[in-house]
């Protein structure tokens, strides 16, 4: 019987491993040493701020993977020999494969900031890395402060997780906007504004320098590039983004970059060996989307079109009209097709900006300069409905078409009634009166 090796337990591995069962008799095993059983890492966050327990993060009962026949198996994979299909693993055990699929998903980014592995400095990724939070900030009293390092999605979740807990952040962010490499100017500057209301001290256009030891292999404190300044601190957050979690196979036959390279099947350059989620790079990049992408939605897709390919139905992994979503503290932020950032911004791309009175709520709609084709949105504070969005994609609608059916897209239609006629008139304004 065919026995398909999976490593990594995350949404990706386990979506394969679910898919493969549905369509076979495949003997089945996923490999994993994070965590006995699948859970959902988007709501790590919600077990430290109290919001759930972490059996409340796992979709499927304990007894599940027994029932449908997945055995699961706890360990560190140290290398891939693709001649004789074996994984070993770094207590020298091993495993023969038939299939292979590698979801081994992302890793924290370290810089070689001079005290970057200290007890207390830490990335937000695994269930490790909330059991350590745990330990080295379960109060304001044992974690007098705390400094996150990176403004991005994850840094934002770290600071909202702290300040739950009433532990004062200082959040050091190199660009001189808070994630102006992917907002526009209006919607960074608002977030600026938002982060700074929520009483964080944050850092505009300011590096780490160091992180410093107490003297017994913790953190006490960091140094500012710019200044010199030494801020002290017992937590350090390393949130500059993540890379994908690819070192076990540098010495294998599996061509790899940045990520693991992956064909349009998700098939790496050895026949039966494939690559999902945030750790598969393609080789040519998909669209505008780029080459890795550690989005939840993209490697649940990866994990349904690799089943399908093993299990004799060969599919072409094709993610559609790029979307995401997220929460910056209070606001939560929806987007829908391409809005780029000013400095990422192609020539041809104009935008419709229109931010409520509240300072909480904004919209952004970009459109082609020459036949205004509606190109993307991005929402803040508003909930939209992603499928008329991908809809309006599709068929290609222009901006005036969509300002005019906004409604249609709105998930809370009392709430747009009430700035309907504002976002009219400030699109007449900007750009019909003009």
């Amino acid at each position: 019987m065919e026995h398909i090796v999976i490593i990594g337990n995350g949404i990706s591995g386990v979506t394969a491993a679910r898919h493969i069962r549905k369509q076979s008799d495949k003997k089945i095993t996923i490999v994993s040493d994070e965590t006995d059983y699948f859970f959902s890492r988007t709501a790590l966050m919600y077990i430290y701020m109290g919001h759930m327990k972490f059996e409340h993060t796992q979709p499927y009962e304990n007894h599940f993977w027994k029932k449908n026949r997945i055995d699961l198996k706890r360990g560190r994979v140290k290398t891939v020999e693709t001649t004789s299909k074996t994984l070993i693993f770094e207590n020298n055990e091993s495993l023969t494969y038939d299939t292979l699929i590698i979801a081994t998903g992302s890793k924290p980014n370290k810089f070689g900031w001079p005290g970057q592995d200290l007890k207390g400095a830490q990335g937000l990724y695994s269930k490790q890395d909330l059991d350590a939070l745990e330990e080295m900030a379960p109060n304001n009293k044992s974690c007098q402060r705390a400094v996150i390092v990176g403004g991005g999605l994850i840094g934002i979740e770290l600071a909202e997780m702290l300040n739950s807990r009433g532990i004062p952040v200082t959040f050091l962010v190199r660009e001189n906007s808070f994630w102006n490499g992917v907002l526009p100017q209006g919607e960074s500057e608002m977030i600026n504004r938002h982060i700074k209301s929520h009483h964080i001290d944050l850092r505009l256009a300011t590096n780490l320098k160091s992180i410093q030891d107490d003297g017994n292999g913790r953190v006490k404190s960091v140094i500012i590039e710019e200044t010199g300044e030494e801020i002290p601190c017992n937590v350090v957050g390393l949130t500059a983004g993540v890379t994908p979690n690819i070192d076990f196979l540098k010495s294998s036959a599996i061509e790899t970059d940045k990520g693991v390279l992956v064909n349009r099947q998700l098939e790496t350059n050895i026949k039966g060996i494939y690559a999902i989620g945030d750790c598969a790079q393609q080789r040519e990049a998909i669209g505008q989307r780029r080459s890795i992408e550690a989005v939840w939605y993209t490697g649940r897709m990866m994990g349904e079109v690799v089943a399908q390919t093993i299990c004799g139905n060969p599919r072409t992994y094709n993610p559609g009209h790029w979307f995401n979503s997220a929460k910056f503290l209070d606001i939560e932020y929806q987007t829908y097709g391409w809005v780029f950032s000013e400095k990422n911004k192609p020539v041809y791309e104009a935008h419709f900006h229109w931010k409520h009175d509240d300072d909480t709520k904004c919209i952004t709609v970009a459109f082609h300069k020459e036949n205004q084709q509606f190109l993307g949105i991005n929402t803040f504070g508003i909930r939209m409905r992603h499928e008329v969005f991908d809809r309006w994609l599709t068929e290609k609608r222009d901006i005036d078409f969509v300002i005019q059916h906004l409604s249609e897209a709105n998930f809370d239609p009392e709430f747009y009634k009430r700035f309907e006629k504002d976002i009219l008139k400030t699109y007449q304004n900007q750009f019909q009166n003009a």
